[in-house]
């Protein structure tokens, strides 16, 4: 929790001397900060300038605006002056880089800017040469990888010059700037350049992890993200099918959170349509006092299903829910107050779901778009992209192959119509920088279109504003087919959480939980490991592919599931306190250098500073698995860790501790303090006793 801070002197307002010692720390921290956006500013300011200067030198060597009346001389002296200065920003630059601070360094972000640095200035000639830097797959190939060397062989090849990729590998490593990360590069095979890190760098990152907890790493300027996810239809219950959106939608605003953009995580609720007509008119004969007494219905699906058996099969029913429809279009009063009653019946049945979840939303339905819908339309024939197709109004975006129907033959609209109504409130009202659709793969050629529509008639840039549909395939039964109960039924959702509780409790009892932990305890593990499984096991797969759903692989505690890394984190987690080592001992200890002398105590210092470059990874291509294939190697690296490197050692007879390694607590601890933060992204929530 974070403190408030005020600051008051003698006209009311309390002095520095009179504030109490965590008074003082929070004026302190709010000063570093200040510091701290300064220097991002000055960071900033100087990139600019050095792209300016290195423009300048460019122009000079090409004499285009000095004019003829200078000599080479003049030239020699101007570009002397230019480099000098080009140089000192570039030192001062890398400074600033280099000092302290609170975010967690996304290390191979920097590694890409020193080799991106060196490569040009070893070969200024190239124009947006390849930069390629990996970690390395094996310890003998050193930490990272720059890996290119041969690409740019290519490129010099097919400007006429004969070069040996080794000599390119040679003379990159030769420019590489002063800096506190390398302590060696190394040419291997053909031009790869490896590159060992310095532990004096690595054991202070972990330090600051230790001292700060884990911070999200510089990610630019905040940004507007706008996430449509979830999206159930009003009047039907959530079925698996929902699961997908709603997890991964979920842990996508977790992440563009965690790293401080604005997220509006919104609820694009099927709330409007001719399907409320029979809805309302079959309210109307069930519950005819429905105005003055609030109508008991509790199974939402029976009475959705009893008024699509009636619209079906009685043709006066079916002229009154039509006329229904009218009606709520036309905004009459009792009509509206029957579609609310039919919304907040389902609000309430969705709501049991987020709440099992711990999910937020801003529920935002299509209803809400429906006064917008004339002046989108209104737009689009102002400018001319309309066309008449059977007495329909279409859009053909270009490039697409099925048009948008923003008209229907008979004047009203559609779900094309509604989509862009959105769009254009996102990037308007909402001014988004950022919009993530969560949607099935199914809708792809749809979504798509309403982009490329949008992009026609001017709403955004795709180079200035990024529109994305994050796609993802069906949940499948143990059968490889679409997941169904035995009846045929799709599954409901609730069902489905039901049985993880159940499920997760018949293991944990197994286990014997239930005879060392209290019952609020075992509750908490109960649906810790049941609602973790379920948000792991489709998380942790690819989403642009279809997954198996089943309860056993994902309550199994062994491989890469929920369960596993749940009873990993709490065993972690319990080293300390077994140790009677409390938080007060961790900081005092993290004041100190953390050693990583043996191998192990290196590959785990490496793995846990590898966290930033997953979340960019993630940021960029929005694929949640990434993260929890993360976790899983982490979890096996401090296995690795923990049976080759004693964090405890204790007598062999009397099974007393006789020495507590405190640099290797503190492993432990920056380990946990990762994979909990990981798993708040993942919206699964650990326990500490399990």
């Amino acid at each position: 929790m974070r403190a408030r801070c005020q600051v008051r002197s003698s006209n009311g307002k309390q002095s520095l001397d009179s504030l109490p010692a965590p008074s003082l720390w929070c004026v302190a921290v709010l000063r570093m900060d200040v510091q701290v956006s300064e220097y991002r500013a000055r960071l900033q300011q100087q990139e600019v300038e050095i792209k300016s200067l290195a423009a300048e030198v460019e122009d000079l060597k090409n004499n285009k605006h000095l004019g003829v009346s200078l000599n080479l001389e003049d030239l020699q002296e101007e570009n002397a002056k230019l480099r000098y200065r080009l140089n000192i920003l570039r030192k001062s630059l890398q400074e600033e880089r280099n000092k302290p601070t609170k975010t967690m360094i996304n290390i191979n972000t920097r590694l890409q800017e020193i080799f991106g640095d060196a490569i040009k200035a070893a070969y200024p000639e190239l124009e947006n040469p390849p930069l390629a830097v990996t970690p390395s797959q094996q310890p003998k190939f050193g930490d990272y990888q720059c890996n290119s060397v041969m690409s740019m062989t290519q490129m010099l090849k097919s400007n006429q010059q004969k070069v040996n990729p080794r000599d390119i590998a040679d003379r990159i490593v030769r420019h590489i700037p002063s800096n506190d990360y390398i302590e060696k590069v190394e040419i291997a095979g053909p031009g790869f350049i490896n590159v060992h890190l310095r532990k004096e760098f690595v054991s202070k990152q972990l330090k600051s992890l230790l001292l700060n907890g884990v911070q999200p790493p510089a990610v630019g300027d905040k940004k507007k993200v706008i996430v449509d996810f979830s999206s159930p239809n009003i009047a039907k219950e959530m079925h698996v099918g929902h699961l997908r959106s709603t997890i991964i939608g979920d842990s996508i605003c977790r992440l563009f959170e965690f790293v401080g953009h604005d997220v509006l995580r919104l609820n694009h609720v099927g709330d409007w349509g001719t399907q409320f007509g029979m809805l309302i008119a079959h309210l109307q004969d069930k519950f005819p006092d429905y105005v003055t007494v609030s109508p008991p219905i509790r199974d939402l699906q029976s009475f959705y299903k009893e008024s699509k058996t009636r619209f079906d099969s009685e043709e006066e029913f079916k002229k009154r829910a039509y006329q229904c429809v009218v009606h709520l279009q036309s905004k009459n009063p009792d009509i509206i107050k029957a579609w609310n009653l039919i919304c907040d019946v389902s609000r309430k049945e969705f709501q049991k779901i987020y709440d099992c979840l711990e999910i937020s939303l801003v529920e935002r339905g299509e209803s809400f778009y429906q006064d917008r819908m004339d002046a989108v339309v209104k737009e689009f024939e102002e400018k001319g992209l309309v066309q008449m197709d059977e007495g329909r109004k279409i859009v053909f975006p270009p490039g697409c192959t099925v048009p948008l129907t923003i008209v229907k033959s008979d004047g009203g609209y559609t779900y094309d119509t509604s989509d862009l109504a959105a769009i254009r409130q996102r990037l308007f009202e909402e001014r988004g920088d950022i919009l993530i659709y969560v949607v099935d793969s199914g809708q792809s050629v749809h979504l798509q279109n309403v982009f490329v529509a949008a992009q026609l008639i001017g709403w955004y840039d795709p180079k200035i504003t990024r529109v994305e549909h994050a796609g993802f395939g069906v949940v499948l039964g143990e059968d490889k087919k679409k997941f169904k109960t035995r009846s045929g039924e799709t599954v409901r959702l609730i069902d489905l959480l039901e049985e993880g509780l159940k499920r997760s409790m018949d293991k944990l009892k197994d286990k014997e939980r239930d005879k060392v932990l209290t019952a609020d305890e075992l509750k908490a593990a109960q649906e810790s490991v049941a609602f973790g499984c379920v948000k792991y096991a489709d998380l942790s797969h690819n989403r642009m592919n279809d997954y198996i759903f089943s309860f056993d692989k994902m309550l199994d505690d062994r491989g890469n599931t929920a369960a596993y890394l749940l009873y990993a984190f709490t065993r972690i987690r319990s080293i300390a306190r077994l140790a009677n080592v409390d938080e007060k001992m961790l900081r005092e200890a993290a004041e100190k250098d953390i050693i990583l002398d043996h191998e192990k105590e290196w590959k785990l210092g490496k793995c846990i500073l590898r966290f930033p470059e997953i979340l960019q990874k993630i940021l960029d291509d929005l694929l949640l698995h990434t993260l929890c294939d993360y976790l899983y190697e982490l979890a096996t690296t401090f296995t690795e860790f923990y049976d080759n490197c004693y964090c405890v050692e204790k007598d062999r007879q009397t099974g007393e501790i006789v020495k507590i390694n405190m640099w290797r607590m503190l492993l432990c601890e920056a380990t946990a303090a990762v994979m909990e933060k990981g798993f708040s992204i993942l919206g699964i929530k650990p326990v500490q006793r399990m």
